[in-house]
């Protein structure tokens, strides 16, 4: 694609639209970086002082994101009261959100696609938050239609012009049209392939996908290999392949394993009575609403603060906490019979002296980690948008440099537009080194943040966005996802991580190798049913 013809905003005067970028630049930008400084205090070891109180309980949970969260709720459902989980950095992590002058919006994940009857924990979870209507245990059950995200649903800057759709079809020549067709021929089969064990190929969650070695044998190549082995060759077909890759697993299609880049199209089932097939759900704060909803059912016995050390002890565990107050450490003990260690690996790794003895070297066996930015523009009008494809819930530049822009009020049914909204711009930094892109967000001035952020919705409007634009806060997540990459299937690390049943059990996305709500809610749902069942 002519890099011009998308960079100047689809016909804008390069003056203006140069223009445009400095009037947006004056726009007051905030950056965020949760966790920043909490994680540098425990990478550097600094020294806390003596702890000012010990708090016993039966069980402790470390984290607050959706895995931690999933366990405290199914631990109070099933009655099991005498547990506290411990907030980490922030609380519900990665689920997360803020609010922009009284306009939710996420500083993290935004959808969850309709979970199949496979997933079902999950549906447990909708059900229990008011989501899922009825019909839990069907095929098709029914959902809150507030929920489901209405059309239009997502749509593709191409060649100048918006179309539906994030695949390229319109000006595309015929033969890379026969090539798409062909790949979702193979998607439809893998959709429906078995292995010998009689398992899905490609399931939710992970842990139940066939073993099957003709099958795990994608994972010895990356997604763009395998591409190439079967001669796709259409420049429209690899872009797309590799803006998924990028989109659910922050790493490009040349990193990730071909296991899981057709676990990406080839797992998910879901349907609903009132929705389409494969139809998502969202809310204008994204996946904090679960989180907020799971926290209440949970019974909210949340305490603010980080752990610090975690070691077994006799029987039991105890944790050795800090909570940042103006800056300076303060410190709490924690003695427990168990700990659910709910929180990224590589901060276990940090915590947790004894973690080798569990079969996890973290030189070896620590997943690389995706850093993220999530961009929130509040916005205080609509910018003029170009003829075609009407504004959609999500809009996706080809060729840009970012994921696109979901619009926060696109679940509002009103009568005239809103006074304030918010487009929440997201970019994976896939095919640059996770530890050169930390290092650039920590130095980066907030104009330089601003120039990445708002690169797709530069493109999409030129130098109409500026005006629109009121506020921009810039969350910054460093290690936000772990990345599936070229044989993550074989990590004996994990593999023991996710048997552990002692007195430290184990509860993160990170165990599955990549970050998406069915995993992280499903490794915090099987710890709460190993405590249930001691």
């Amino acid at each position: 694609m002519n890099r011009r013809v998308f960079m100047l905003g689809m016909g804008a005067a390069a003056a203006a639209s140069a223009g445009g970028y400095w009037r947006l630049r004056e726009a007051p930008t905030v950056v965020h970086a949760p966790g920043k400084s909490e994680g540098h205090a425990l990478r550097d070891r600094r020294r806390l002082p003596p702890a000012s109180e010990v708090i016993e309980t039966d069980v402790v949970i470390l984290g607050s994101g959706i895995a931690a969260l999933t366990a405290a709720w199914k631990l109070n459902r099933e009655g099991w009261r005498n547990f506290l989980m411990i907030d980490g950095p922030q609380p519900y992590g990665n689920a997360a959100a803020l609010d922009a002058h009284a306009v939710p919006c996420p500083t993290g994940a935004h959808y969850l696609p309709l979970p199949g009857p496979e997933l079902i924990h999950v549906r447990e979870i909708l059900r229990d938050l008011g989501v899922l209507l009825h019909g839990m245990a069907n095929e098709q059950p029914v959902y809150d239609e507030r929920y489901l995200l209405h059309a239009p649903e997502e749509r593709l800057l191409f060649n100048g012009r918006w179309q539906e759709g994030i695949l390229p079809k319109e000006g595309v020549p015929q033969a890379e049209l026969e090539e798409h067709a062909r790949f979702f021929r193979l998607v439809e089969q893998g959709k429906a392939a078995k292995g010998m064990d009689g398992r899905p190929a490609f399931a939710f969650p992970m842990a139940n996908s066939s073993m099957d070695a003709s099958w795990r044998a994608l994972d010895r190549l990356s997604m763009k290999a395998w591409l190439d082995e079967r001669g796709f060759r259409s420049p429209t077909l690899h872009w797309y392949v590799d803006y998924c890759c990028r989109d659910d697993y922050g790493a490009a299609y040349g990193q990730v394993s071909a296991w899981a880049g057709m676990h990406y199209f080839c797992s998910r089932h879901g349907r609903a009575q009132n929705a389409a097939d494969g139809a998502w759900l969202t809310w204008p704060e994204g996946l904090h609403f679960l989180a907020a909803g799971l926290d209440r059912a949970a019974g909210a016995r949340r305490r603010p603060g980080m752990a610090w050390e975690l070691s077994e002890r006799g029987r039991g565990v105890e944790v050795l906490c800090a909570e940042l107050a103006d800056g300076r450490p303060k410190s709490f003990l924690i003695k427990a019979r168990r700990a659910i260690c709910a929180m990224p690996l590589h901060v276990a790794a940090g915590i947790m002296p004894g973690l080798q003895s569990y079969g996890f070297d973290a030189a070896l066996h620590l997943p690389s980690h995706a850093p993220w930015m999530v961009a929130n523009f509040l916005m205080n009008q609509f910018p003029e948008e170009l003829p075609a494809a009407p504004l959609s819930w999500d809009n996706v530049v080809f060729g840009g440099r970012g994921l696109g822009y979901v619009v926060s009020t696109h679940q509002d049914i009103r009568v005239s537009p809103p006074a304030k909204f918010v487009f929440s711009a997201y970019h994976a930094f896939g095919g640059q080194p996770p530890g050169q892109v930390r290092r650039w967000m920590e130095s980066a001035a907030a104009a330089e943040l601003l120039d990445v952020a708002g690169a797709d919705l530069r493109a999409a409007y030129g130098s109409r966005l500026a005006g629109c634009v009121e506020r921009v806060d810039i969350t910054l997540r460093g290690h936000a996802m772990a990345c599936p990459g070229v044989g993550f299937l074989g990590n004996a690390g994990l593999r023991a991580l996710r048997a552990a049943d002692g007195p430290v059990l184990f509860a993160h996305a990170d165990l599955s190798g990549f970050s998406v709500f069915e995993e992280a809610s499903w490794w915090g749902y099987q710890a709460a049913v190993r405590l249930l069942a001691a």
